[in-house]
């Protein structure tokens, strides 16, 4: 057992990045382990055998693997069916096309153009959604990461598009002191390395 819960994560990993929003808005303290995929601790991997991130392990030896759970148990979050048909279509339908979009040498016969037209139609979907202005926070979180992934590979483009509504969305949470706090740089963790706690306010 461990005195305060474990996260295993990577700075930039969307999924790692929304489980800790929810932690910094919860104030949920952990001791933060940082992970390179390609070195993963053997730790996680005993815990966590599938070796993705984020894992939390709580103090009394329970572990979350993924992302949406640790967000729930942090947040005390029980998902309205609106929040669990947005999340769905994210994690499925829009990761889908984002991945290929960004890497299509990684996959065969892949157009990166086409993939990247069909993520559009989810945000021309999310636009318009953003104008109801009934978005949580915590469905913000859940989102917002693989749209800054999205609009990162080709920012240019990303700000010519008429979404004015995301456009607005993403900047508030990209300037925000959470996303700061969030997307505070650690060092790769070693085993007997000192504890690293997770929130310090930046």
């Amino acid at each position: 057992m461990t005195d305060k819960p474990i996260l295993y994560s990577f700075r930039r990993c969307p999924y790692a990045m929304r489980a800790r929003m929810s932690i910094v808005r919860s104030d949920f303290h952990v001791e933060h382990r940082e992970v390179i995929l390609r070195d993963r601790p053997q730790h996680m991997m005993e815990i966590s055998p599938k070796g993705t991130v984020p894992v939390l392990l709580l103090s009394d030896g329970t572990v979350i693997e993924e992302s949406l759970e640790i967000m729930q148990h942090v947040l005390d979050w029980q998902l309205s069916e609106i929040e669990t048909q947005w999340i769905s279509r994210n994690d499925d339908e829009f990761k889908f096309h984002l991945d290929r979009y960004k890497y299509p040498n990684r996959y065969e016969d892949v157009e990166s153009l086409h993939h990247r037209q069909q993520a559009s139609m989810y945000l021309n979907e999310l636009n318009a959604f953003l104008v109801e202005g009934g978005i949580t926070s915590s469905l913000s979180d859940a989102l917002f990461p693989f749209v800054r992934q999205f609009a990162n590979h080709d920012r240019d483009w990303f700000d010519s598009q008429s979404w004015n509504n995301i456009h607005e969305w993403l900047s508030s949470n990209l300037e925000s002191s959470e996303f700061k706090t969030c997307m505070k740089k650690y060092k790769q963790w070693h085993q007997g390395d000192d504890a690293v706690h997770f929130p310090i306010i930046v």
